[in-house]
């Protein structure tokens, strides 16, 4: 969720149960896990999946190590895992779906859906609107505030002397937890106890592109308030049930732990953590539940898809700036919370948090699209190195 911008400027660089929708090729998943092997030996990620989709479902999905070091259970296809900045997807998909129910519409100011305010105080003339939030454009910005309330010690574990780098996102207890309206009302309304005007950068909204998880986050509450339904529910009822994705929940109450990975820094184990503003990083999902919601989006791209109307999936992939928005970035653009990487037809998200590195990216050309998802921090010289072997490796499939 937090560490976006290193991940997706790698990854551009590097761009130059069987379901039924699943298919195999034996031969070519055969070669692809001796190379997948050979690089988990390595010995950079603790575990790993590696999944590759196309217009006819899922044609790869493995997964590499373990799970859990100490008792090695293996890394699987249906491990389960928080997915990081993946997750805004999910906002982006469920903020189109409620508009084809007719219960908000892009263009919308927020304060039509908002029990509480939310004004740029350097610009308090100006409408931030729904469609600003979902392409980063809305000038409310992330701040350090944000960064050290926004994470919850899950279980209240001691952080080890050789985890202190972490230590900002395991510093609220768990007591401190709290509805998603709750805390961005703290957050954003005017003389609550975390607001402060460095959250409104002093770009004009609409102006620039300042990627936000607080304005992500304020996103999936007005879907919530505008469909009077959490936005938990609203996925789940509109996103999860549809697709199958039967192990996917925001919520660890709502999920089967057995299959919940371990989630570590090189070789030492990290407590688990929830996430106040939960929809713009904790989704917890499988690589075959996320390959489910990929094989959608190549569906959808081509006019095909199962969630949302035609028009719906235009909307989510299109390119929605102007150059301009853009400061130092060239051939690229955003659509409805998705990257979009010009120069190769490349759409997506990637996503980091302690213990998990994600990415989800659709060559819009070959109709193919690619999941990575790994528990595994690493200080290591050649971890980012490693990360994209395994993900060029995919494009053998």
């Amino acid at each position: 969720m937090k560490n976006i911008a290193l991940i997706l400027a790698l990854i551009l660089c590097y761009s130059c149960q069987k379901s039924k929708n699943e298919k195999t090729n034996y031969a070519a998943t055969n070669a692809i896990d001796k190379e997948m092997d050979s690089l988990y030996n390595i010995g950079i990620f603790n575990g790993f999946s590696a999944t590759v989709v196309d217009s006819t479902g899922i044609i790869y999905n493995q997964g590499f190590g373990y799970s859990d070091r100490v008792t090695k259970k293996k890394y699987t296809k249906n491990t389960i895992i928080n997915i990081a900045s993946v997750s805004k997807m999910f906002i982006g998909m469920a903020l189109l779906k409620a508009q084809d129910m007719g219960v908000l519409k892009l263009d919308d100011p927020i304060n039509k859906y908002l029990p509480f305010n939310v004004v740029n105080p350097n610009y308090l003339d100006e409408l931030i609107t729904i469609r600003q939030l979902a392409t980063h454009t809305s000038s409310i910005v992330d701040t350090d505030i944000y960064m050290e309330t926004c994470y919850i010690n899950k279980d209240d574990v001691s952080i080890d002397e050789n985890l202190k780098r972490y230590e900002l996102y395991y510093q609220n207890p768990s007591e401190d937890w709290m509805p998603l309206k709750d805390y961005l009302t703290k957050l954003l309304k005017k003389d609550e106890v975390f607001y402060n005007a460095s959250t409104f950068s002093n770009k004009k909204p609409g102006e620039i592109f300042e990627y936000t998880n607080i304005g992500a986050a304020l996103c999936a509450l007005i879907i919530e308030l505008a469909a009077n339904k959490p936005f938990n529910e609203f996925t789940k009822e509109h996103i999860f049930k549809p697709l199958k994705m039967s192990s996917t929940s925001w919520f660890f109450e709502d999920v089967d732990s057995t299959n919940y990975s371990k989630l570590y820094y090189d070789d030492l184990e990290l407590p688990y953590y929830k996430i106040l503003s939960y929809p713009d990083g904790g989704l917890i999902c499988s690589s075959t539940d996320l390959g489910k919601f990929l094989f959608d989006l190549i569906k959808g791209y081509s006019g095909n898809g199962a969630i949302l109307s035609s028009d719906s999936y235009k909307e989510f992939f299109k390119s929605q700036l102007n150059e301009s928005a853009f400061e130092n970035k060239k051939n690229y653009n955003v659509g409805i919370f998705t990257e979009k990487e010009l120069s190769y037809n490349v759409v997506g998200h990637s996503g980091g948090d302690p213990g998990t590195n994600t990415m989800l990216f659709i060559n819009t050309e070959t109709k193919k699209g690619r999941i990575f998802i790994a528990n595994t921090d690493s200080k290591k010289e050649n971890s980012h190195e490693v990360m994209f072997k395994i993900w060029d490796t995919m494009d053998k499939y």
